[in-house]
C-alpha cells in the first residue's frame, strides 16, 4: 500500500519524536506501579501528550489514574488508542505495559500531527485513553460501565508478545471469593463439636476437579486458598479462597459459574458449614475481534513497516479487559513480537527484560505507525467505517 502525503507525515512525526516516545517507555518500565497507583506513568503520558497539543482530561471516568487526551474536531469520526501502564507485583513490567502505553503515545502523536489538516468533510478526533489496572480489577470494565468509549468509531491497541498475531483469543472471566464459616473446637479433645470450614474448602476443590471432565476444552477453573485456618489443633471455623472461572464465550461462562456455585454449596451441605460467594474483581468479557481493523493494522505492519509476517491468533491466551470494550465499539488487540524469535512467556522476569531492548524499541515505533495509519483510515474512509460497523453488529449478533 503506497502512502499518501498525510500518511507519510504521520510516519515522519513518529520518527521525529522517537526519542521522546522511547524515553517514556523506559521511564515507565523503570517506575513500575500497581493498578490504580500509576501516578507517575499516567502523569508522564498525560504531560507528554499535553505538550504535543492534546487537550487532556485527567481523572477520566472518575478514575484517578485514567486520562483522555484529545486532538481534532469533535464533529466527524472518533478513533482512540488505548494505553495500559500498570505493572505486576514483584516482577514489574513483565507484561510489557510500557510497550502498550508508548505505542499508543506514538500513534496519538502520529495521527495528531495531521488531524487538524484533514478536509472539513472528513474531520474527526483522535484520542489516547489511559486505562489503569488491567492486571487486577480491569479498569476498562468500569470505564465501559461509565460510557467512556461510547463516542468512538474504533478503539485500537497492541500488546507485546513472543510473536506477531493480528487477533487475540481472550477468555471471558469471573473472579469469585468463596468463604466457609464453621465452628471452632479442639481438634484432638473434642473434634465432634466443631464444624470444619477447611474440609468444606478442600471438598470444593475436589468437587471442581470432578466437574472438569464435563466442561468444555476452552473453560478454566483455578483457585488458591488465602486463609486455611489458624493452627492444626483448632478445627478451622473460617476459610477463604479466590477463584477464576473462565470460558471462551460469556454465554457458556454464565452456565459454568452456576455449576461452580453448586460445587461450593454441595461442600457446605456435606460439612454442615455456611458458605458465602462474592465477585471480588470486575468480570471480563470475551474479545470480539474486528477482523477488518485487525487486518488493516497487519497489512500496514507487513507492507509498509518492514515487519515479519503475522499469524492469525495464538492457540491459547488469558483474559483481557479489552474484551469489554470490544462489546461496545469496534476494537482490536493486536499482539506484537518483542522477543526477536525467542520463546518467551509474559509475566516472567525474562519478559520484563525483553520489553526494553532495542528490538522492543523498534517494535514500539512500528506499532505506533501501524495504529496511527489505521486510525487515519477510520477517520477519512466512510466506506471503511461502514464495513467496520457492519462487522461489529454481526459479531454482537
Amino acid at each position: 500500500m503506497e502512502l499518501n502525503t498525510l500518511q507519510n507525515k504521520i510516519v515522519e512525526a513518529i520518527n521525529a519524536h522517537a526519542e521522546t516516545i522511547l524515553s517514556v517507555s523506559h521511564q515507565v518500565h523503570d517506575h513500575p506501579e500497581m493498578g490504580y497507583q500509576e501516578i507517575f506513568a499516567s502523569g508522564l503520558l498525560a504531560d507528554t501528550l499535553e505538550g504535543m497539543g492534546f487537550a487532556v482530561e485527567r481523572g477520566y471516568a472518575a478514575l484517578t489514574t485514567a486520562f483522555r487526551a484529545r486532538k481534532g474536531r469533535s464533529r466527524g469520526a472518533h478513533v482512540a488508542f488505548l494505553a495500559e501502564y500498570d505493572a505486576l507485583p514483584g516482577i514489574g513490567h513483565a507484561c510489557g505495559h510500557n510497550i502498550i502505553c508508548s505505542s499508543a503515545l506514538a500513534a496519538g502523536i502520529g495521527l495528531g500531527a495531521v488531524i487538524e489538516h484533514l478536509p472539513e468533510d472528513v474531520s474527526g478526533e483522535v484520542s489516547v485513553i489511559g486505562t489503569p489496572a488491567e492486571e487486577t480489577d480491569g479498569a476498562k470494565v468500569t470505564m465501559v460501565d461509565r460510557n467512556a468509549f461510547q463516542d468512538l468509531d474504533a478503539a485500537l491497541m497492541i500488546h507485546p508478545h513472543e510473536n506477531n498475531y493480528y487477533l487475540t483469543e481472550s477468555l471471558a472471566i469471573d473472579a469469585w471469593e468463596v468463604e466457609f464459616f464453621g465452628q471452632p473446637s479442639h481438634a484432638a479433645a473434642a473434634p465432634w463439636v466443631g464444624k470444619n470450614a477447611l474440609d468444606a474448602m478442600i471438598l470444593t476443590f475436589t468437587n471442581i476437579n470432578a466437574l472438569r471432565q464435563q466442561i468444555r476444552p476452552d473453560a478454566r477453573i483455578h483457585g488458591v486458598i488465602t486463609n486455611g485456618g489458624a493452627a492444626p489443633n483448632i478445627i478451622p471455623d473460617h476459610t477463604v479462597a479466590h477463584f477464576y472461572v473462565r470460558a471462551r464465550q460469556r454465554q457458556y461462562l454464565t452456565k459454568l459459574v452456576e455449576q461452580f456455585k453448586a460445587c461450593v454449596q454441595a461442600a457446605a451441605i456435606a460439612t454442615d458449614t455456611r458458605c458465602e460467594l462474592r465477585q471480588y474483581e470486575n468480570s471480563f468479557d470475551d474479545m470480539l475481534n474486528n477482523n477488518l481493523l485487525a487486518e488493516r493494522i497487519r497489512d500496514y505492519f507487513v507492507n509498509n513497516l518492514d515487519s515479519k509476517p503475522f499469524q492469525r491468533a495464538p492457540d491459547h491466551f488469558g483474559s483481557v479487559d479489552m474484551g469489554n470494550v470490544s462489546h461496545v465499539v469496534p476494537a482490536v488487540h493486536v499482539l506484537v513480537d518483542v522477543a526477536d524469535g525467542k520463546p518467551l512467556s509474559p509475566h516472567t522476569t525474562e519478559f520484563a527484560n525483553a520489553v526494553v531492548t532495542p528490538f522492543a524499541d523498534a517494535a514500539i515505533l512500528r506499532a505506533g505507525k501501524a495504529l496511527a495509519l489505521t486510525g487515519y483510515d477510520v477517520l477519512v474512509d466512510a466506506s471503511f467505517r461502514r464495513q467496520i460497523k457492519a462487522e461489529f453488529a454481526a459479531n454482537q449478533g
